[in-house]
């Protein structure tokens, strides 16, 4: 060993670092005296379910760490603390897409009396300002809340070098070394790139980048067919951009097929257009600085091309672990994934080392999820608890223009399950009444309770379509974690006029399993 930092309290709790040197060529804390670790708790990922542990555990008492790097996107974006949710997801696409709802209910203004020249120009600049000043100051919330609680922040890029000990370069080439006796690994995962498609890296942006643009991206080629995916192409075509979505496959893998549907149809019915059964080979930078994308149709194999200002890849995520050398921890991975393997408890296959959130195979991608698993997994390890995360039933909202809000079973999760015999769909269309006045469209807008056909007819999901969906799903989302039936959901009384209102009308029409003949099929 070459150096070896030992960290002193210091003044009003925070920590100084003096270098010594010793042999073996890395600098840091890594121990105190008679091996004692640096912390009771080390967290690698300052994320929403990163930082939720941090604080839980120093609210508990104890002697806690984080360390969070971001590693830029292929384009040279970065943020600060907070991870994807703050950056780079949940928070600036939901301000994005409410600017895209502006803007509908801008048209509908005249219909109520509001005297509005037609059309309104809406100015990406300004937007993206307002929305990235937004989220710089919740970067700058987190710093002082860990700061608050005596946490201490390393901005570094963490690697194992054994079962309790990371390594970490600091800014200006400082090797740092921190122990813990038990260490939560909450790293998230980072956009995939389709790295076989020809300029595909070099051209295209990713939602690492889409929220961070200075300028608007102008006409827009969405690829994929994901929530990212299908969120991105709703705000943009909603604040007046020209966009297409190339879709592969199937629209929102792993939701119900039937409501999948009903959202690009309302999409498509609105300005954006769709590239079904396509696929694309190739990116090329014109000399006018357009890009072409050249695409193949997988049924016809025939080729077509289009040009567009930008590329936005929207093809799934990866877990971010390739650089966290799991190996030398001995902790287990997915080999197809890459995702961490946990048991019930979060726990790894090493003892003391946890993972939740994103990282984790077979968990669902979401930052509540990702918070509450958080602080139950502390509060087991420091607060002689024993509650375990409930990964069932968990809510859960598409904020695409017409939102899609769910909680449980998908209709074919349902008869996958239970056998279609055994499973009753009761089902509406309904009218918003925000929506008659100004005359809208209001096809796509549904409602539907999957159940068993046995008495007492537990609901197994709800599915819901149209404004405020994940107010609407987070409302009856206790009843359905609690066990509800079709019957007690019929006795809740409904709040008129609301479109939650229509989820407790639904005994007006039912079918049984899967029905190809129901409009959104």
């Amino acid at each position: 060993m070459a150096a070896m930092a030992v960290a002193l309290r210091g003044l009003g709790g925070r920590f100084r670092w003096r270098t010594q040197a010793v042999a073996g060529g890395v600098r840091g804390a890594a121990r105190g005296a008679a091996g004692q670790r640096d912390y009771d708790l080390l967290v690698i990922g300052g994320g929403s379910g990163g930082l939720a542990c941090a604080k839980e555990a120093a609210q508990l008492g104890r002697k806690v760490a984080v360390v969070d790097y971001v590693e830029p996107s292929p384009q040279g974006t970065r943020w600060g603390l907070g991870g994807t949710c703050v950056n780079v997801g949940c928070i600036p696409k939901k301000l994005m897409h409410q600017a895209a709802l502006l803007g509908g209910l801008i048209q509908d203004a005249p219909h109520y009396g509001w005297e509005v020249a037609q059309p309104v120009p809406h100015d990406w600049r300004k937007m993206a300002e307002a929305v990235q000043n937004h989220v710089k100051s919740l970067n700058w919330g987190h710093r002082v809340q860990l700061q608050d609680r005596k946490v201490k922040y390393f901005n570094i890029k963490a690697s194992f070098v054994d079962e309790h000990t990371v390594c970490g370069v600091a800014k200006g080439g400082k090797e740092i070394l921190l122990s813990a006796d038990h260490i939560i690994i909450a790293t998230g995962g980072r956009p995939r790139y389709p790295m076989h498609i020809e300029g595909a890296l070099e051209y295209g942006i990713t939602s690492d980048d889409i929220f961070w643009l200075k300028e608007s991206p102008g006409k827009t080629l969405v690829v994929g067919a994901s929530y990212v995916a299908l969120e991105c192409a709703g705000f943009l075509t909603g604040i007046g951009l020209d966009t297409t979505v190339m879709i592969r496959s199937i629209p929102l893998r792993g939701f119900d097929q039937q409501m999948s549907s009903m959202v690009i149809e309302h999409m498509a019915s609105h300005g954006t257009r769709f590239l079904r059964g396509c696929a694309p080979s190739r990116v090329r930078r014109l000399p006018d600085g357009h890009l072409q994308v050249t695409w193949e149709d997988c049924t016809t194999g025939k080729e077509d091309t289009g040009t567009f200002d930008t590329v936005l890849w929207a093809i799934g995520r990866v877990p971010d672990t390739r650089s966290l050398n799991l190996e030398k921890a001995g902790v287990d991975t997915s080999p197809d994934t890459q995702k961490i393997l946990v048991d019930s408890r979060e726990g790894t296959s090493v003892p003391h080392i946890y993972a939740i959130g994103d990282v984790v195979e077979g968990r669902p991608e979401l930052t509540p999820t990702a918070i509450m698993a958080g602080r139950l997994l502390v509060q087991r390890l420091f607060g002689g608890s024993s509650d375990l995360m409930d990964y069932d039933n968990v809510p859960t909202t598409v904020f695409t223009p017409l939102e899609y809000g769910c909680v449980g079973l998908s209709e074919e999760e349902a008869v996958a399950r239970h056998g279609q015999e055994h499973v009753e769909v009761y089902h509406a269309h309904y009218k918003p009444l925000e929506f008659t006045v100004a005359g809208r469209d209001a096809s796509q807008c549904y409602v539907k309770m999957v159940c068993l056909r046995e008495p007492p007819q537990l609901v197994l999901g709800l599915h819901f379509l149209g404004p405020s969906a994940g107010e609407v799903t987070q409302g009856f989302a206790l009843g359905i974690k609690c066990g509800a039936s079709y019957a007690q959901v019929m006795r809740t009384v409904g709040i008129h006029p609301t479109c939650s209102e229509e989820v407790v009308k639904l005994r007006i029409s039912k079918r049984s399993g899967l029905d190809p003949t129901v409009t959104g099929c």
